[in-house]
């Protein structure tokens, strides 16, 4: 295995270990779920920097590198549920799971052509917009712990109270967008498979 998968499956891992580090709500796991974070986003980098440097891009590569991003994505929202202070509601996050799976699952059957489907620009977005509700809200979460043993943090708190849905809520919109240009985008190629008999 090469090291840029090696990576990308190591950033797959910390997927499943920032979904237990946010859900408890605790100031100290939430710090250490945004270190997390950050460097699954600078590896995020490093593994396609590494494979184009060293010329081993591969397929499993190029499928399973949006699936890490995808299973943090999951875990970090998910997690986000299960706080019930943030008030988010589920279905732009069905929605959001819906959308990622759909097109993953394109990407999977467009293989079987010997044909790897490239992020689109939009699909790009929105997967910076994405990780970008997360970090907001992880914020959010440390800055509410903090209000606990200092008060003047309380009014921060309540002003931003609605963010987090509102994130979910505008990043689900972007996040089915993307997907309907993804869609449309590839249609013809998309189609020969479901064509078949």
């Amino acid at each position: 295995m090469t090291l840029a998968n090696k990576i990308t499956l190591t950033r797959t891992f910390f997927g499943i270990i920032l979904f237990f580090l946010i859900k408890h709500d605790n100031l100290l796991l939430l710090i250490t779920a945004f270190i997390i974070l950050i460097i699954s986003t600078i590896s995020d980098y490093i593994d396609g920097k590494i494979a184009r440097m060293t010329n081993t891009t591969t397929n499993f590569g190029a499928i399973v590198d949006p699936f890490a991003d995808k299973i943090i994505v999951f875990s970090c929202y998910l997690s986000f549920l299960d706080i019930k202070e943030l008030n988010i509601p589920v279905f732009p996050i069905f929605l959001i799971i819906i959308r990622e799976l759909s097109v993953a699952s394109l990407r999977v059957l467009t293989a079987f052509e010997n044909y790897v489907l490239k992020a689109e620009p939009s699909g790009k977005f929105k997967t910076l917009l994405q990780f970008i509700s997360i970090y907001l809200i992880i914020i959010y979460l440390i800055i509410k712990n903090l209000s606990l043993r200092n008060p003047e943090l309380e009014k921060i708190v309540i002003t931003f109270s609605s963010l987090p849905s509102t994130l979910i809520i505008i990043t689900s919109i972007v996040t089915i967008i993307s997907g309907i240009i993804y869609i449309a985008n590839h249609y013809s190629l998309i189609s020969k498979q479901w064509g078949k008999n």
